[in-house]
């Protein structure tokens, strides 16, 4: 699934391409991507709209509208929003495109579980896991002391408190990972046993990986591509995830793989204890 790095690199291709333009026509292969209104209902409210900004809430795209509306948008598993400037042939599993007046917005989804929502400004806390999301990692508001409190008073594991999106909005396995073996604990360590010392640490690791993860495009290591149809680079920087049976890059020590909060999980166990 794409992850805070990969949505926030599809939000900053597709601002200087879409924002401006008119949503001319809807074009709406399955309807089952639309979740709400009717996809009716959808396509009539939407043609003819002018895009006035696009945003990211945790792994969310928010696109605004005139009319005070709003078109958000999860990926999911396998989703990709792909913009073309000019007439493309439409790739397999092609589920909706955006006719806009300076190019086409085409969606992508072999997986078939993103959705669409068009809902009032007003009412972006009606949709389904947006208004339960936690903080955003990368702004001021994701504080150190706050994030350590929160873990020493959890006897949840640590891994499966990341990936709670109510505590921390846009984290997700792979970026879990590499902060875990950056800041060396282990991904079933309880919460709070912790030390101050290596919660600080965490709380560096996850702001540093979510940076790099933007800086290099995103993580390509399935279906994510970015909007403009490229494949991301920070795979090739990652440092466990996915390397069962690699020498660790620290101390050499063969890379695990287990299930830890319901996720294939990787990391050193000699540098995680």
């Amino acid at each position: 699934m794409p992850e805070l790095p990969e949505v926030e690199t599809v939000v900053r291709n597709l601002h200087n391409r879409i924002v401006g333009a008119r949503i001319e026509k809807v074009e709406l292969i399955m309807p089952k991507v639309i979740s709400r209104p009717d996809p009716v209902t959808f396509t009539k409210l939407i043609e003819g709209r002018e895009i006035t900004g696009i945003g990211r809430r945790g792994k969310y795209i928010l696109i605004s509208l005139t009319g005070d509306l709003v078109l958000v948008i999860h990926l999911r598993m396998t989703g990709q929003l792909v913009f073309n400037p000019t007439p493309q042939p439409y790739p397999k599993h092609t589920h909706l495109v955006l006719h806009l007046s300076n190019g086409h917005l085409r969606f992508t989804d072999l997986r078939r579980f993103g959705r669409f929502w068009l809902v009032p400004a007003d009412e972006l806390d009606t949709v389904s896991g947006l208004k339960d999301l936690g903080v955003e990692p990368l702004t001021p508001a994701f504080r150190i002391k706050e994030f350590c409190d929160v873990l020493s008073r959890r006897k949840q594991k640590i891994k499966a408190l990341l990936l709670d999106q109510s505590l921390i909005a846009g984290m997700g396995n792979i970026y879990t990972d590499e902060a875990l073996f950056r800041s060396r604990i282990h991904p079933e360590r309880q919460a709070a046993e912790v030390s101050m010392k290596e919660a600080r640490a965490l709380f560096r690791a996850v702001k540093a990986v979510l940076n790099e993860g933007i800086a290099f495009g995103g993580t390509s290591v399935r279906d994510y591509v970015d909007a403009e149809g490229n494949e991301g680079r920070f795979q090739d920087m990652l440092r466990v995830y996915g390397k069962k049976g690699q020498s660790c890059p620290r101390c050499g020590e063969p890379i695990r793989r287990i299930k830890a909060a319901g996720r294939g999980t990787y990391f050193c166990p000699r540098c995680q204890k």
